[in-house]
């Protein structure tokens, strides 16, 4: 079995002038980031890597929860595959995952993640909102061949408000 989770990064600030790439989390991001990581961290998922895009606002989501894992930073990756936000290049990446990884994180945007969570999962899910995770299940042994799966979870910070 593999199983990739998918969080999208948090809520990030338009305040700044500054590249799509360099945008900040806002506050709210950071909080939400944070519930959002507390949540996943009681599911006690033995997650064997971690990936994300290289994008400001999806590094400090992916550093804010990886630090309320424990997650050990030798297992973590920024990757360009992952800046994407039609989901073509994040199904790739997906599909070339070492098949040693069975549990993979990744951070990433929108509608990427919602496309992916919507075509692979086994339920619609109209939009995956900033700091929302999806964990997805695949009775597969190689990550090639991921593209049916079932939802096993989702963690939306408004379920946790």
């Amino acid at each position: 079995m593999k199983t990739l989770i998918l969080m999208r990064h948090g809520k990030s600030s338009w305040d700044y002038s500054v590249s799509d790439k360099d945008r900040p989390l806002k506050e709210r991001g950071i909080a939400d980031a944070q519930l959002v990581a507390s949540e996943l961290k009681l599911l006690d998922l033995k997650i064997d890597a971690s990936f994300s895009s290289p994008a400001n606002r999806a590094l400090h989501t992916a550093m804010i929860t990886l630090r309320t894992l424990d997650f050990p930073f030798s297992k973590f990756q920024v990757t360009n595959d992952l800046y994407d936000f039609s989901g073509e290049s994040v199904v790739d990446f997906v599909h070339n995952i070492n098949n040693d990884i069975d549990t993979v994180l990744i951070f990433g945007h929108n509608h990427a993640f919602t496309e992916i969570a919507t075509s692979w999962g086994n339920y619609y899910i109209g939009n995956v909102p900033t700091s929302g995770l999806v964990q997805i299940n695949f009775e597969i042994d190689q990550w090639s061949a991921a593209s049916r799966g079932r939802i096993e979870k989702t963690i939306f910070p408004k379920q946790l408000k």
